[in-house]
């Protein structure tokens, strides 16, 4: 009977920015304006985490790395359809449709943070954007904030619902993957 062996894909430091970034985005979320303060640093936290993953994307281990499994939209929209169809290759890390929630997910959060920072400068004078924007756009940089939050809100959920497809098809579990770090590995000989 042939054992099935673990691989170690998601790093500890990936796995914390992973996990970190799901609170910071809900708390943040979830505060807005009734507890300005929580939700200031909640954005800050977010952008914080940003940055450490666009430096990990580059020297992280091989599945964090960017090269690794960013692809062209072409491939990802390809391999949506494979999954459809119920055919798609697993991956051990990300796949090319999880690839381009990434980056889809780093613009929006972006987006999100920045125009956060220019309503908050704005609005309170305060971060580091104070002094440098004044309140005469600040309905404008609200409306941008709240668009972007939203579409966050709407990644977040197709990436929740992507996970658990995903892990139906090719029949594990997606989410503890990334808790423990660990994936069944494609080949019952790999020593890694």
């Amino acid at each position: 009977m042939k054992s099935t062996k673990l691989i170690k894909v998601w790093d500890l430091p990936l796995r914390i920015f992973h996990w970190l970034l799901v609170a910071g985005f809900f708390v943040a979320y979830l505060t807005e304006e009734e507890l300005l303060p929580v939700h200031v640093w909640a954005g800050y936290l977010v952008l914080g985490l940003l940055i450490f993953r666009l430096v990990w994307g580059f020297v992280g281990n091989s599945y964090a790395r960017f090269t690794n499994f960013l692809c062209s939209p072409t491939k990802s929209f390809a391999y949506l359809k494979g999954a459809v169809a119920l055919t798609s290759k697993r991956y051990l890390g990300h796949n090319p449709a999880g690839a381009g929630m990434i980056v889809l997910l780093i613009v929006s959060l972006f987006a999100t943070v920045i125009s956060g920072l220019v309503v908050y400068a704005a609005d309170q004078n305060l971060g580091p954007l104070a002094g440098m924007v004044g309140a005469s756009n600040e309905d404008f940089w609200e409306e941008a904030h709240e668009i972007a939050a939203n579409f966050t809100l709407l990644l977040v959920v197709v990436h929740v619902v992507g996970v658990a497809f995903e892990s139906f098809l090719h029949k594990e579990n997606l989410a503890k993957a990334m808790w423990n770090g660990y994936k069944k590995s494609d080949d019952a000989d790999i020593d890694k």
